[in-house]
């Protein structure tokens, strides 16, 4: 019986480790045609960094990531010009183009690219594949027909103002299920953890076995040695 660390506790899924779902607004969508919308409003959820946009299109509203500058009464295109805030399949979007909200396949809704002032860029094509590189630096080659909408996602200047005092990081994580304050797990007592204690100091390797028991088996479980590099 290995002992009941932080990170097997919020595996158990208690009342101090789940989201208020019943706040969020709901799924972020395309919408399955071509046509032009309305934003009807541009709406906070508390589950997402991104503001949200309620557009009214086909006779039925959803909900989709708002991007840089949206306001209300603006027209949405589906499949119409490169413009920020319209929908645009990846193969016909100019390389170069800051994009959002892409589909893993033609059809799949938004999936890459949702959070506050995360974008991709197109950055090749070839047939019926295009290429497009996140802001990490990964590249990704997807089908052509898949969508995204054109620009950047809204409030990317939420890290710039300070938290200022841990009680407005503590509500703002605590809206999203987050585990807030962390505590260092070397300094904690050696009953509450197995990096904890003052004669385990500094942080042992993070090289861990994978059969080690349940109260051990914390870190970087058995990762991969890294590779010399060639002369």
């Amino acid at each position: 019986m290995g002992k009941r660390i932080i990170a097997r506790a919020r595996g158990k899924g208690g009342p101090r480790y789940r989201a208020p779902s019943h706040r969020y607004l709901g799924k972020v969508e395309y919408y399955d045609g071509v046509g032009e919308g309305v934003i009807k409003d541009i709406l906070h959820d508390p589950g997402r960094s991104a503001l949200v946009m309620l557009v009214k299109i086909g006779g039925r509203e959803i909900l989709q990531i708002a991007p840089e500058g949206a306001y209300v009464g603006q027209v949405i295109k589906y499949d119409g010009e490169i413009a920020p805030g319209n929908v645009v399949e990846l193969g016909k979007i100019p390389e170069g183009t800051k994009i959002f909200g892409i589909e893993s396949y033609p059809g799949s809704g938004p999936k890459y690219c949702r959070a506050a002032g995360s974008f991709g860029i197109v950055i090749g094509k070839s047939g019926n594949k295009v290429v497009v590189q996140f802001s990490s630096g990964k590249q990704k080659v997807l089908d052509a027909r898949c969508r995204a909408t054109i620009g950047i996602p809204s409030n990317a200047g939420r890290i710039e103002k300070p938290w200022v005092k841990a009680g407005k990081k503590y509500i703002a994580l605590h809206a999203r299920g987050k585990l807030f304050p962390r505590t260092a797990a070397v300094v904690m007592n050696p009953v509450d953890h197995p990096w904890g204690g003052k004669r385990k100091r500094p942080r042992p390797s993070k090289f861990v076995s994978r059969n080690a028991p349940p109260g051990a088996k914390v870190g970087s479980i058995s990762p991969k040695p890294k590779k010399k590099a060639e002369a």
